[in-house]
């Protein structure tokens, strides 16, 4: 069986009907704004999201900061740096212990300014860089939990006696 040719094929069709193949504009106009609506309002989730996941760096960091300040103390029974002999041992959160120890993601564990150890007490803060600027945690020897500074449109929370992890969180 032969083909008949295209030219054959298209003059049987009624008078005024023709085949169009593709998509009009309007179809590929509504396309577009139906993906941009959708970009729009999931953008901005997904960056939530991607930040949420890189303030469990903070965390980690202050707990396991804390048990570092609290096996220091245990070994030195202080929690200021000593000095034996020739050789100063700093607590972990010091300035003079080399940073890749204090540092997970995009946090660094400091001591908290103007909050230095004593012998008794410890406060120690993480701050965040980069993607997570601004955002600053801080956990004492008590366990206590405050949420010391926030990205814009964060909100601290009032009483801030947590840490905040996601936007509009408040502590119970």
């Amino acid at each position: 069986m032969t083909h008949a040719p295209l030219a054959r094929i298209r003059s049987r069709l009624p008078e005024g009907v023709r085949r169009y193949r593709g998509f009009t504009l309007i179809e590929v106009m509504i396309v577009v704004v139906i993906i941009a609506i959708l970009a729009a309002i999931a953008l901005p989730s997904y960056r939530d999201s991607v930040l949420r996941g890189q303030l469990v760096d903070a965390t980690n960091l202050l707990n396991v900061g804390r048990a570092n300040m609290e096996r220091y103390f245990q070994d030195n029974r202080t929690y200021q740096s000593v000095t034996i002999g020739a050789t100063t041992y700093y607590p972990p959160c010091d300035s003079n212990v080399p940073v890749a120890k204090r540092q997970q993601g995009n946090f660094t564990l400091t001591c908290a300014s103007g909050d230095a150890p004593t012998g008794t007490t410890f406060t120690l803060r993480a701050t965040g860089s980069g993607p997570t600027n601004g955002f600053a945690y801080t956990i004492d020897q008590t366990g206590a939990q405050t949420t010391a500074g926030v990205a814009p449109g964060w909100a601290l929370p009032n009483p801030n006696t947590c840490w905040v992890l996601k936007r509009g969180q408040a502590c119970n």
